[in-house]
């Protein structure tokens, strides 16, 4: 088995092939958790179905389908397992940023494994010294690298300097597995399955064909937004699209909630009243806002996806305005959804804190995604509302 045994996709079919797999992955959701990493079985189960190559190219063995797909594929997958859709989506976003790298990189990344799926810390937290033949000197330490038990590559982020000190650039390089040490750290109150383990380099040397510029994918600047053969989707407006990446999984969190929720209450009794739980008003009124909010959630994040897919096709930068917008969209999803799931556990009574719960679980999932730093509420209306009115946003991740 090598890449190219990935399973091809259509468009059509991402959604049915996902549904396929929520009971599978629903029965080790617990298992997930305990072990604080997604299982090789989900692994493998994602590339066998062809899910983990929404996102690549046709040429690396994946479907190259769009963000549309991207959010049907991790987002059902989510109300099996909220841990491995959180994987899932950040492998998309790593092969989005692998596209815009050298093609030789690519070769190396793609034919190396049977799974090729790459982990990463994308943000410059690393410190990357260029040498005088064009090759990096690595060295730092990255948090949240999720999902790389899995992976044979790492994409991780750094600042540049040269050798006198001077700061170049900022960006991601391509690190194989072996290179960095890998630290047990990841113990958590949430998202715990996803096996965010910290990674360290120290002195680790990277080839200057591994090394892609950060800035210059935010801001359309690498050679795939001037090439008319390369695939739509690595033409995706790089702020907005990374951040659709890690919030996606929201979407099924929530809805596999209300799912659970729905099973649970017909005929269950409301302790110290006469209530039944699904007569008594208070908990009809709850349940239905907390529906009607994960549907606004869904609504406002296809919208994301159908901008990000319409630019991309036609190859155009997106306007500020609307970079703006989606900034603090994806900020809105998982509060919309986290809040609605928040409503159901506390309405479903004491139950619902059970260790056994998917409730409890998803609600804790939805609260970690909610505190991404990319997330933060705050932080998205602050950049939207410094658009709207016309001034520097305060950020180049946009």
């Amino acid at each position: 088995m090598n890449a190219h045994a990935l399973a091809r996709v259509e468009e059509s079919n991402v959604k049915a092939i996902a549904e396929s797999l929520i009971p599978l992955l629903s029965s080790r959701a617990f298992e997930t958790e305990k072990d604080r990493k997604v299982p090789a079985e989900n692994i493998k189960l994602l590339h066998e179905s062809g899910l983990l190559g929404v996102f690549r190219a046709k040429k690396w063995g994946g479907s190259e389908l769009s963000m549309r797909a991207h959010v049907d594929a991790v987002s059902t997958i989510a109300r099996g397992c909220g841990a491995t859709a959180w994987v899932l989506g950040v492998y998309h976003a790593h092969d989005y940023i692998i596209g815009h790298m050298n093609e030789r990189v690519q070769e190396e990344i793609y034919s190396t494994s049977d799974i090729n799926a790459v982990a990463a810390v994308i943000g410059p937290r690393g410190k990357a010294v260029r040498q005088a033949d064009g090759s990096y000197v690595l060295n730092g330490f990255w948090p949240f690298a999720s999902g790389n038990a899995a992976a044979r590559w790492l994409l991780l982020g750094a600042e540049v300097f040269d050798e006198a000190g001077n700061k170049l650039d900022e960006g991601d390089l391509a690190v194989p597995t072996g290179d960095a040490e890998q630290i047990d750290d990841w113990h958590v109150a949430g998202l715990q399955g996803t096996g965010s383990n910290s990674v360290k380099c120290t002195n680790v040397a990277v080839p200057a064909h591994r090394f892609v510029s950060l800035p210059a994918i935010l801001e359309n600047q690498t050679p795939v937004f001037a090439s008319h053969d390369a695939p739509a989707i690595y033409r995706c407006q790089g702020g907005p699209a990374l951040g659709m990446f890690i919030a996606t999984s929201a979407l099924g969190g929530a809805r596999r909630a209300l799912e659970e929720f729905r099973k649970l209450v017909p005929g269950k009794k409301v302790m110290y009243t006469s209530h039944i739980s699904h007569e008594w008003t208070a908990l009809q009124i709850e349940l239905g806002e907390a529906a009607a909010m994960i549907h606004q959630a869904e609504l406002v994040f296809y919208r994301c996806a159908d901008d990000v897919d319409e630019y991309a096709r036609r190859g155009e930068k997106m306007p500020m305005e609307m970079r703006g917008r989606i900034r603090m969209d994806i900020t809105v999803v998982p509060r919309l959804c986290r809040d609605a799931v928040q409503k159901l556990l506390t309405i479903g009574g004491a139950a619902g804190l059970s260790l056994k719960s998917p409730i409890q679980l998803n609600f804790r999932n939805l609260q970690a995604t909610s505190m991404h730093g990319f997330l933060l509420h705050n932080a998205g209306a602050e950049i939207y509302g410094r658009v709207l009115l016309g001034v520097d946003p305060g950020t180049g991740v946009i």
